[in-house]
C-alpha cells in the first residue's frame, strides 16, 4: 500500500515474507498465490507491499537467469503487488528447528555476505516498480558482539567500502537506486542507535543507512526521537522501518508473568531480554537464561520476540505496540517524513504459544491482514492519505 505524507512523499507499506518458508524460485512464487495475494483481498486493497526474504539459494537462480527475474515480477504484478524492499538479514535456513546464533551468518568479515547483499540489490533493480525512485535492501548490523576484534572490525568495513562502490556501479548499469540498511539488534556489534552512530556514522548517505526495527529499539529501552536526533546527528539516513513489537513483562517477579513468559521461550529463534533499572540498560542473550536468574527481576523485561502487532498475549503481559506507535508517530508525524520505506515484520506465527498461533494458511492470512491495518490504522492518524495504485500513476515516487 502507498500512502501520501504532508510533506509529498510517498510512503510505502509492506509485510515482510520471511514469515513463509521457501528456498527456491517456484516456493516464492507459490507464496504470493496462497499469502500475499489473499491478504490483499482481505485488506480490500487494489496493491499491497511485499518486502520479500530471498535466500542465499534463491538469489543465485535469480542471478543466473534473468527470466526468473522477469517471472517473479511478472508473478508479483498478476497478484497485485509490488516489491521495494528486500530482508537481506538471514542468509539462509531461517525455517530450520534451530536457527539462533546462525542468522548472524555468514557475517560482515565473511566475503559471501557482501556477495549476497549485492546480488540481492541487483535482483531488487530487476523487481522494483517502474515509477519507483528507489529500492532498499536490509542487512545485519555486522556481526554477533563476540568474537570480534579490530582486525574483524577492519576486514567489515572495507566490505562495506566495496558495498558502496558495488551499489554506484549498479545505479550506473540499471538506472535503479537501491540502499542498502543496517539493522542495529540487541546482542550484535551495533545494538542500539549509539553504537550505530559510533560505529557506522560516516558511511555514504547516498548509498547505506539504517533499517530501524521497533522491536529492537524497544527491547533495548530507547526513545524512538532521541533515537532518530542521534542517527540524524551521525550522517545516517533512516533506510527502511521494520514495524514491529516486542514482548513485554511489567512484573517479571510475578510468578504468573514468569509461567506466561516461560510459553514464549522456544527453540528456534533467539529472544534476547533486556532490563533497564534506572535507566540503565542490562541483559542476556537468550529468554530461557532470562527465566532461569540470570536477569534481575526487579523492573520490566523486555523480550525480543516479535508479537503481532495487532492482538496483545494473555495478562500479565503485554506488547511494545504502544511504544510502536510513537515510533511511527516520531517518524511520519513531523513536518517531514523521515522513512519512506516500512514493513510489518512478525516472522515469529508459527513459534507463538500454540493457542495463539494461527492453525491454517487463511488464519496465517487474517493475521497478517489484521497487523497491516492496524499499520494502517496508525497511518491514517498520523494524516497520511492512502494514494492511488500503481496502475493509475504516472510520475515517478520516492
Amino acid at each position: 500500500m502507498r500512502f501520501r505524507h504532508t510533506d509529498g512523499t510517498t510512503v510505502h507499506l509492506a509485510y515482510c515474507s520471511n514469515v513463509h518458508q521457501a528456498e527456491d524460485v517456484d516456493g516464492v512464487i507459490d507464496q504470493l498465490a496462497a499469502y500475499a495475494g489473499p491478504v490483499r483481498e482481505s485488506l480490500g486493497a487494489d496493491l499491497l507491499g511485499i518486502g520479500l526474504w530471498l535466500a542465499r539459494d534463491v538469489v543465485t537462480e535469480l542471478t543466473a537467469c534473468p527470466d526468473a527475474v522477469r517471472r517473479l515480477r511478472t508473478e508479483l504484478t498478476a497478484h497485485g503487488l509490488e516489491t521495494l524492499t528486500l530482508n537481506a538479514f538471514p542468509y539462509g535456513g531461517f525455517h530450520r528447528e534451530v536457527v539462533k546464533k546462525d542468522v548472524y551468518l555468514p557475517d560482515w568479515t565473511n566475503p559471501t555476505r557482501l556477495r549476497y547483499t549485492v546480488d540481492c540489490a541487483r535482483v531488487l533493480a530487476g523487481l522494483l516498480p517502474d515509477d519507483a525512485r528507489r529500492g532498499s535492501v536490509s542487512t545485519l548490523p555486522l556481526a554477533w558482539r563476540s568474537p570480534w576484534s579490530t582486525a574483524a572490525r577492519d576486514t567489515a568495513h572495507r566490505a562495506v567500502d566495496q558495498l558502496t562502490s558495488e551499489l554506484a556501479e549498479l545505479e550506473r548499469e540499471t538506472g535503479r537506486t537501491v540502499r542498502v540498511a543496517f539493522e542495529p539488534e540487541p546482542g550484535c556489534v551495533v545494538e542500539n542507535t549509539v553504537q550505530a552512530a559510533r560505529e557506522l556514522g560516516g558511511l555514504d548517505p547516498e548509498r547505506l543507512g539504517i533499517c530501524l526495527d521497533t522491536c529492537h529499539l524497544a527491547v533495548q529501552f530507547e526513545e524512538p526521537a532521541a533515537a532518530l536526533r542521534r542517527l540524524a546527528d551521525a550522517g545516517l539516513p533512516v533506510v527502511k522501518v521494520q514495524a514491529s513489537s516486542a514482548l513485554q513483562a511489567d512484573d517479571p517477579a510475578d510468578p504468573e508473568a514468569r509461567r506466561a513468559l516461560a510459553r514464549f521461550a522456544e527453540p528456534r529463534f533467539l529472544h534476547q531480554t533486556r532490563t533497564a533499572p534506572g535507566g540503565a540498560v542490562t541483559g542476556v542473550d537468550d529468554l530461557p537464561e532470562a527465566l532461569a536468574g540470570g536477569l534481575d527481576p526487579g523492573s520490566a523485561w523486555r523480550v525480543h520476540f516479535h508479537a503481532p502487532l495487532h492482538a496483545e498475549p494473555e495478562p500479565p503481559l503485554r506488547t511494545t505496540a504502544p511504544e510502536l506507535a510513537i515510533a511511527l508517530r516520531a517518524l511520519l508525524g513531523g513536518p517531514q517524513a523521515v522513512c519512506d520505506h516500512v514493513e510489518v515484520e512478525t516472522y515469529t506465527w508459527s513459534v507463538l504459544p500454540e493457542h495463539q498461533r494461527p492453525q491454517d494458511r487463511e488464519g496465517l492470512v487474517a493475521g497478517l491482514a489484521a497487523e497491516l491495518a492496524w499499520t494502517r490504522d496508525r497511518f491514517e492518524e498520523l494524516g497520511l492519505a492512502q494514494e492511488p495504485t500503481a496502475h493509475t500513476r504516472k510520475e515517478p515516487v520516492s
